[in-house]
């Protein structure tokens, strides 16, 4: 009996970034605008690099500008990005310039999965891309779309009095449509070559060339997500933006004993802050799988953060004595609860060196030694970094600066290859609590040890210029498929009442 293998269809993002900046007032093309650091369109390349789904990249871009498109993909590593070509004129034209490229080289009978999605959409969910891409198993069309939570009204103007209601369409039965737009690459080529005998052709979407030409095929729809919005508007930039600030990025899974005794013997970890609570659990975990730690505090080694020149000598005595550092972490902060107008200048001059100028010492120290191992800093931030609260403006004003300081870092020493992380913990048992708040209610509170497992996955870890929410669930409970857009929408209202 012959066994028939079968061959999975390749996958193929087409990106179409064809668009101006007109309508957000830009003298450039609005997929090159900056939102979190990033161009706009490396944020959306950058979901598809990581996505299982996708086997490779095309872009259609707006005429010239091929070469800045191609300048990003080299800087950021994009390595599924396989072309970069112009666009056309039109959505129509940009797409059938695509569909000839990928039908370049192709045996008779063979096929491809293609998703067409908006450069100017960045906040796409892996979860997105892969129903696209499963759905593709038993459908040849498929489209993207969410509810509408606004009524819909049809309009026609009448004379020079304005625009006047002539039908209210059922709301339950209403989608509005996103990207990606997924299908084999047979249908849609076919449904372009029959708009092509139609001398009125015209289409602001993939699909609708489908509906209209193929009517017999079905075209299956995927939930779409909220946040997978299109930046259009001048609003769009700023909610996009902030999008970006708010979100966390799912819990590292954790490794086996084997994998972080590889990852960990013989590796150097210096941790300032490292007497109790948090700080101490990392140097324990990290020692007990072979690697040398340095922990160092106030109460234990006599080492004050707040001291450039404690900084330099603790870094140097680790390196001198391994001849490396890998891994820097800074737990060390101290918080002072009161109203800003009645807190004296000691007090304020102590959050302001602890909690910022510390962290901001240490990481301009460590980035040498770290730059040499292509090291991680890990630095930590607290739930009220969201939104500042009465009674807190020293304490969540320096840990929102800590978010700002992680992205600025990771970006600034990407090229050098050092990654910078910051963790979130919710409520934590820790000392610096109970000092300020007492005893809590018991199971209300994370444990240290539980925050110090996540930082040392996370410092394992190839990412980097993430915020990673660590909260009392279960890690693999499924929060872990959710991306740092879900996470940060869902986590929102409860850091209102976090510290």
């Amino acid at each position: 009996m012959s066994v028939q293998h079968i061959v999975q269809a390749r996958t193929t993002a087409v990106v179409l970034a064809g668009g101006t900046g007109q309508r957000v007032g830009l003298s450039i093309p609005k997929q090159l605008l900056k939102i979190a650091g990033k161009a706009v369109i490396e944020h959306t390349l950058s979901i598809f690099q990581q996505s299982e789904s996708i086997d490779d990249i095309i872009v259609l871009m707006a005429p010239g500008y091929v070469p800045d498109i191609e300048k990003i993909v080299t800087k950021a590593g994009l390595t599924k990005v396989v072309k970069v070509i112009e666009g056309g004129s039109t959505r129509n034209e940009t797409t059938e310039r695509a569909i000839a490229v990928l039908g370049e080289g192709l045996a008779e009978g063979e096929d491809r999965n293609i998703l067409f999605h908006d450069a100017v959409r960045p906040l796409l969910s892996q979860r997105v891309i892969k129903d696209c891409v499963d759905a593709l198993e038993r459908y040849s069309a498929v489209d993207v779309a969410i509810p509408s939570a606004d009524t819909i009204i049809v309009t026609r103007t009448h004379g020079g009095d304005g625009e006047f209601i002539t039908e209210v369409p059922d709301r339950s039965r209403l989608r509005r449509g996103q990207t990606p737009q997924a299908f084999k690459l047979s249908t849609i080529r076919r449904a372009y070559e029959a708009a092509a005998t139609d001398p009125n052709f015209q289409a602001t979407d993939d699909c609708s060339v489908v509906l209209k030409y193929l009517p017999d095929v079905p075209i299956y729809v995927v939930a779409g997500d909220e946040y997978n919005m299109k930046v259009t508007q001048p609003v769009d930039v700023f909610i996009a933006d902030k999008l970006f600030q708010l979100a966390s990025t799912a819990v590292p899974r954790p490794a086996d004993d084997v994998t972080y005794r590889e990852l960990l013997e013989g590796r150097t970890m210096v941790v300032f802050g490292g007497s109790y609570g948090i700080g101490a659990d990392i140097a324990a975990l990290a020692e007990s799988y072979g690697a040398k730690v340095y922990a160092l505090g106030r109460s234990t080694t006599g080492t004050h953060v707040e001291n450039p020149e404690h900084i330099d000598d603790a870094l140097s005595k680790a390196y001198a004595e391994t001849g490396r550092v890998d891994f820097v972490v800074n737990t060390a902060g101290v918080l002072r609860i009161g109203k800003l107008a009645e807190t004296d200048n000691a007090t304020i001059q102590e959050a302001l060196n602890v909690n910022y100028l510390a962290p901001v010492q240490i990481a301009r120290a460590s980035y040498k030694y770290l730059a040499e191992t292509k090291g991680q800093l890990l630095l930590y931030t607290s739930s009220s970094y969201t939104r500042g609260r009465a009674e807190y403006s020293l304490y969540s004003s320096t840990k929102a600066a800590m978010v700002n300081l992680t992205q600025a870092l990771s970006d600034e020493w990407a090229a050098d290859g050092v990654r910078v992380n910051c963790v979130n913990p919710e409520r934590t048992a820790t000392p610096m609590r109970t000092k300020a708040f007492g005893d809590e209610p018991a199971g209300s509170l994370l444990s240290s040890e539980a925050v110090a497992q996540t930082s040392v996955d996370v410092l394992l870890s190839e990412m980097t210029g993430h915020v990673i929410d660590v909260r009392q669930q279960d890690p693999t409970s499924g929060a872990s498929e959710a991306s740092g857009f879900e996470q940060a929408l869902a986590a929102v209202l409860d850091r209102q009442a976090d510290v």
